[in-house]
């Protein structure tokens, strides 16, 4: 049996699960309303202050459904409750960000400033010129917008000039060295 799968999802106060017909799961809470459907083999069910998520049989195909559905079902409760965030670092001489309404503006080297949009569920937040953090209650969608910005400008491994996520680790390379004679 699924270590994941196996495990029970507990609903927070505040937070409202609904299962429709053809697993559909819609999680409403305070930061929004997500809706996912889910493959119809797997059986979700709420008992109480509880999520249930059962396979029919040990088939490769459901064992490998069970704990994903699970998954995907608890970082819905996490997101709707606290959400989701991804922190960016933006390194190199001259390269900064700023935030200009709903979009974010970038210099990052280039001849002209680098625009992006947010996108609907998604928010932007620019605390110094060198920082960028994304915050939204859909793991998914962050963690895609987070890399559309990141590879504007990714890092590179000479100088680290580019934008990083906050916690990865660029593995640099030597230079180049004089002739030798």
């Amino acid at each position: 049996m699924s270590r994941i799968g196996r495990a029970p999802i507990a609903i927070p106060a505040g937070v409202e699960i609904k299962v429709e017909d053809n697993n559909v799961v819609t999680v409403k809470g305070p930061k929004g309303t997500l809706t996912q459907q889910f493959n119809p083999n797997m059986a979700i069910a709420v008992e109480g202050a509880e999520l249930k998520v059962t396979r029919p049989n040990d088939a490769k195909e459901n064992r490998a459904l069970h704990g994903l559905t699970r998954t995907l079902i608890h970082n819905m409760v996490v997101g709707v409750t606290d959400g989701f965030k991804k922190e960016l670092d933006v390194n190199g001489v001259g390269y900064r960000v700023a935030k200009e309404g709903n979009k974010l503006v970038m210099n990052l080297g280039y001849s002209h400033q680098v625009t992006v949009e947010e996108k609907d569920g998604i928010t932007i937040e620019v605390p110094g010129p060198n920082k960028i953090i994304i915050h939204g209650c859909d793991k998914q969608k962050v963690g895609q917008f987070a890399a559309e910005v990141r590879e504007k400008r990714p890092p590179e491994p000479y100088k680290g000039k580019g934008i990083k996520y906050t916690d990865e680790v660029i593995r640099r390379k030597a230079g180049k060295t004089g002739a030798k004679k």
